[in-house]
């Protein structure tokens, strides 16, 4: 998106080739990017004039992200824009986006007070800057206030209760946008002027949200040593990390040659109380249940109704996925518990189906994996984000 902002040529080294990515590519093209891919490395021009309304529903498959970053993006843009998403993206909240975007001088449109897509979108010949409260933490919603205000008049001000993910401050820096993170006790506040993003050549490290599936798989596989050779260890990415070895697994952040690796040893595990902030997207509490049920003990996971909102219903596919392995698992309001059973040799064999969501798919497979062994209905949605995920599992033999 950045590039495609810029005037000029920049290329992108690592680039996902997950359906996400792509549907992102497609979304780019159709608003005036030029883009290709030569073996692996990823050419991406804007255009000098800038970006342009496209007369065709931008698609944004089954990616929140694509769809609250790209809103974001063109409010900036003057003129009309509809985007869909899949079924499942078609039911998440979009109001969190809606609402900035709105006090910045847009108009974002959808079904019902949740503002759920499809979305009309349209750009005004001019927004104006805010200073806004995230009421949700976010790294989506900060993203897409502040490639908004790329183009809006006046200082753009983005004030997090939780401190989330740095990725797009920290890009926006690269370019040449002048911006500010400021930490304010468990918070941050963003500062960020205007600007149009300079080229650059990017290279793309490891998904951390990737990692986590093969961290597990390492701590709560009996006779298992496995390197995730490079990650992003962004503070607010790796927080499971923490997570797992406080509940005893031998799991480590390590430096090599200025590239984070990822280590993971087979482990005993025991419960631990898990709170929401130490993980602000909640992404990997899924995999993170695996590993409490094959830990002894309960393992607590404190206000995770975020979850209720992702590609599907997290929370009760947590809960569901909990029992199938042959845990004991049960809720209070937006608190969940698990009991574990040991040791992942003592996980049933078992069948789960998932609704359109990767994570609880590669959940499952890990524990799987790990145990006796299972069926997964609607494997095929790991295409979204990690194509190659059960190439990669066949390859630990």
């Amino acid at each position: 998106m950045l590039s495609a902002l810029a005037s000029g040529q920049s290329t992108v080294t690592g680039l996902s080739p997950g359906e996400d990515v792509a549907a992102t590519r497609t979304i780019l093209e159709r608003l005036g990017a030029r883009i290709s891919d030569d073996g692996g490395l990823v050419r991406v021009a804007g255009p000098d004039s800038g970006l342009h309304p496209s007369g065709d529903v931008l698609e944004c498959e089954n990616s929140g992200t694509t769809m609250r970053l790209i809103a974001g993006l063109v409010s900036a843009i003057p003129g009309v824009h509809d985007l869909a998403g899949d079924a499942s993206l078609s039911r998440r909240p979009m109001d969190r986006v809606a609402v900035p975007l709105g006090l910045m001088g847009a108009t974002v449109s959808g079904s019902g007070t949740r503002v759920t897509p499809p979305l009309r979108i349209e750009g005004p010949v001019s927004l104006r800057a805010i200073d806004y409260d995230v009421p949700v933490p976010s790294a989506q919603v900060k993203s897409a206030i502040l490639l908004a205000g790329l183009v809006a008049e006046g200082t753009t001000v983005v004030r997090e209760r939780i401190r989330t993910r740095t990725t797009t401050e920290d890009m926006l820096h690269e370019v040449g946008i002048t911006i500010s993170s400021v930490a304010t006790g468990d918070g941050r506040v963003v500062t960020m002027a205007p600007g149009r993003p300079r080229r650059h050549d990017w290279f793309v490290p490891g998904d951390p949200s990737q990692g986590a599936f093969f961290a597990v798989l390492g701590a709560i596989h009996p006779d298992a040593t496995l390197d995730v050779l490079s990650i992003d260890a962004a503070p607010e990415r790796v927080g499971y990390v923490a997570v797992l070895e406080r509940m005893g697994a031998d799991v480590r952040l390590i430096q090599r040659d200025g590239v984070t690796a990822l280590t993971s040893r087979s482990s005993s595990l025991r419960g631990t109380d898990i709170r929401a902030e130490e993980i602000p997207s909640v992404d990997e509490v899924p995999v993170l249940t695996v590993a409490a049920c094959a830990a002894t003990g309960v393992t607590s996971f404190r206000s995770m109704g975020e979850l209720r909102v992702k590609e599907s219903d997290r929370f009760a596919g947590s809960l569901a996925l909990a029992s199938v392995l042959g845990a004991t698992a049960w809720s209070e309001g937006d608190d969940f518990f698990v009991e574990g059973v040991g040791d992942a040799s003592r996980f049933l064999d078992f069948s789960f189906a998932t609704i359109l969501d990767h994570r609880m798919v590669m959940a499952a497979a890990v524990a799987g994996c790990a145990g006796r062994g299972c069926t997964i209905e609607g494997a095929k949605s790991v295409a979204s984000s990690y194509p190659h995920f059960f190439r990669d599992l066949a390859l630990l033999g």
